[in-house]
């Protein structure tokens, strides 16, 4: 079982930046693939970033592309998403997600989830 708590959201103007971050309760965080989700009111959950478990290779939606950048700490048991050039677009409740296999996290599938962090852009 692995728990995730998110921390770092906020409220920030339109072209700011808000660092997110992620901590998993687990001794094996090396071996968890680790992503992030957002939702906004009304919408669907998407898919925001994601980054492997060992090789650190990393993956983004197109829309945050450039100015989102996701990074692990396997020290720490800690993931991060560093957010720039923020856009009311980007208001969302944001989730942090695990899972064994980079490709289920990125099936908006993971098994471990964590109750998300709001952030909120204003124009």
């Amino acid at each position: 079982q692995v728990q995730l708590v998110e921390s770092g959201g906020g409220l920030v103007q339109a072209g700011g930046s808000l660092r997110l971050s992620c901590a998993a309760s687990t001794r094996t965080f090396g071996t968890y693939a680790m992503g992030w989700f957002r939702q906004a009111p009304g919408k669907e959950r998407e898919f925001v970033a994601a980054i492997s478990r060992r090789d650190g290779m990393t993956y983004y939606a197109d829309s945050v592309k450039g100015r989102f950048t996701i990074s692990r700490d396997n020290t720490k048991n800690t993931v991060d998403l560093q957010m720039n050039s923020l856009e009311p677009d980007d208001t969302a409740v944001y989730y942090c997600a695990a899972d064994l296999m980079v490709r289920t996290v990125l099936s908006g599938t993971s098994n471990y989830w964590g109750q998300g962090t709001q952030v909120t852009v204003s124009s």
